[in-house]
């Protein structure tokens, strides 16, 4: 549940979520095969990769609703987009009228709420310590918690991997030099009216 501060000349507002669900399971392809960890990557990638181009929009800000019979986006989108440019004078620290072309909204479509649910912050945290916690156990050293007073050492070191070409590198590029250095002459012998910067563009 939402609730929106009161505008100007408009009235607080509650937004709820609806009382209909809609659940499915995952199929691999979608006929009811076993769930695997490809399957709901896939899935949520496919969500994941959408934008608000795939309504119709586009993909720059559009600055007043002229534009949107002159950018021929379609009815649907174009009431939403302007529902956010006749919004925004209400509500200006949401920016509709910048987000307008994304529908008003201007997040990552990950992005969690602390009123709601949980952050990416807490999220990343939680993956950092689970992962420290298996190499942990797989180097045999003691759990922090255990013992407040232990303290893991990371040791790093750089090493010179070396520089420039390889032999066959070196090789490749100097008869790539030597070519263009050729036609370049030849290039000056046909045309001698043509300067050094022409040759080197046209040959």
């Amino acid at each position: 549940m939402i609730r929106r501060r009161p505008g100007p000349d408009q009235p607080a507002r509650t937004l709820r979520w609806g009382t209909q669900l809609d659940v499915q399971p995952i199929g691999a392809f979608g006929h009811g095969e076993e769930i695997t960890e490809a399957a709901v990557a896939s899935y949520v990638a496919k969500y994941a990769t959408k934008a608000a181009e795939t309504t119709g929009t586009v993909d720059r800000r559009i600055g007043n609703k002229e534009a949107l019979a002159l950018l021929g986006v379609p009815d649907h989108p174009a009431r939403l987009i302007a529902a956010c440019l006749d919004l925004h004078a209400l509500y200006p620290d949401r920016r509709l009228r910048d987000w307008a072309h994304m529908l008003g909204f201007r997040g990552h479509f990950s992005t969690k709420s602390r009123q709601y649910s949980t952050t990416l912050g807490a999220l990343r945290q939680t993956r950092a310590d689970y992962r420290a916690a298996q190499q942990r156990e797989a180097l045999g050293l003691p759990d922090p918690e255990d013992n407040p007073e232990a303290t893991t050492l990371t040791l790093a070191h750089w090493t010179y991997a070396g520089h420039g070409h390889t032999p066959g590198e070196s090789w490749l590029a100097a008869n790539i030099h030597r070519d263009i250095q050729h036609n370049r002459e030849i290039a000056r012998e046909v045309r001698p009216d043509l300067d050094a910067h022409e040759t080197a563009g046209e040959w």
